[in-house]
């Protein structure tokens, strides 16, 4: 099959399976019904049990999971090219746990929704910041030099999470901390969506537009240079558009691994090695998986699921398969 024909195919999978994820749930509404709520809201609202359940409940959380991971599988992707690991994921340089961090002193001190996640964001943007003074002052910018800035940061600000957790009030914060943490969808409204859609679509057009020069950043320096660019500008352009889709992710639903790590390497699998075509196929992929597991969190049982914990043990199988199949290739990403 033609890249262009399995593009089509890929963009039309999550496209469908979103309308059809409309009337999964523990209270479930026929396809029938999940049409004409969707023209009466169009239409002339009726403030029925279903068109709420549909419309203002379902809808934008399933367009905020397709969101968040198409983001987050982009941002594996870059990761694991411009830093030549396969094991590379969205929170190797500790952008993930200072996010984290952020959102946790935010409930921790009592901020609302927007300032929690304005604070989140910040925190992911500083961590970054941070592993590039590192590298600035070690006069690097190697592979190695950004991974182990980026172990610092990370270690520094999961230290920082964990205090947060031993002070917080056990009855009151440590709940709703610990819940967060474990990532979810729930609450997700139309605001949400417009609020965050622009960082999404900064951090997603600077990496789609580029992704062709993810194939150049494998190569040694030297490499680089010849072909007429700058290596450690090249990779801090693809770590700061990354990380700003994996911060406000993160800001937004908490910490969701295994898209990041696993996705790409799916995406290898259907056309290739050749980034310009992974990263939209990985944009794909991640927002079916992610649409997928957060059906699977709010469906299963009445207390809904932890993304996380969701994405884990869905993510983990597979990544052993992969694990199984491409050992020999992975020393070539």
């Amino acid at each position: 099959m033609k890249y262009e024909n399995k593009i089509l195919l890929l963009v039309a999978v999550p496209v469908v399976l979103g309308f059809l994820l409309l009337g999964v749930g523990r209270y479930s509404v026929p396809f029938d019904h999940v049409v004409e709520c969707i023209w009466s809201f169009i239409v002339s609202p009726t403030g029925s049990t279903e068109e709420t359940v549909v419309m203002e409940v379902r809808f934008p959380r399933i367009v905020m999971s397709a969101i968040v991971g198409c983001a987050l599988a982009m941002a594996g992707t870059v990761f694991q090219s411009t830093l030549s690991n396969p094991l590379a994921s969205p929170d190797v340089i500790g952008v993930s746990s200072a996010t984290a961090f952020g959102a946790a002193l935010a409930i921790f001190i009592g901020l609302s929704a927007f300032p929690m996640q304005f604070l989140a964001l910040a925190m992911g943007l500083v961590a970054l910041a941070v592993v590039f003074f590192i590298c600035k002052s070690s006069h690097s910018s190697s592979i190695l030099s950004i991974v182990l800035a980026g172990i610092i940061i990370a270690g520094v600000f999961n230290a920082l999470i964990a205090l947060i957790k031993y002070i917080a009030d056990p009855l009151t914060q440590l709940p709703d901390i610990t819940y967060w943490l474990m990532g979810s969808l729930s609450g997700k409204g139309y605001d949400t969506i417009l609020n965050a859609l622009p960082l999404f679509l900064i951090g997603a057009i600077v990496i789609y537009a580029l992704r062709w020069r993810l194939n150049i950043i494998s190569l040694d320096d030297e490499e680089i240079r010849a072909l007429g660019h700058d290596p450690a500008k090249l990779r801090w352009t693809f770590m700061l558009a990354a990380t700003l889709l994996v911060a406000t992710s993160v800001s937004l639903c908490g910490q969701i691994g295994w898209i990041g790590l696993v996705i790409p390497h799916i995406a290898r699998l259907v056309v290739g090695s050749d980034n310009s075509r992974v990263i939209p196929v990985s944009m794909v992929l991640g927002a079916t998986f992610l649409m997928v597991c957060d059906t699977i969190c709010r469906s299963l049982i009445a207390a809904e699921i932890p993304l996380s914990i969701c994405t884990a043990l869905i993510g983990a199988p597979i990544f052993a398969v992969l694990f199984i199949r491409r050992q020999r290739s992975w020393s070539r990403i």
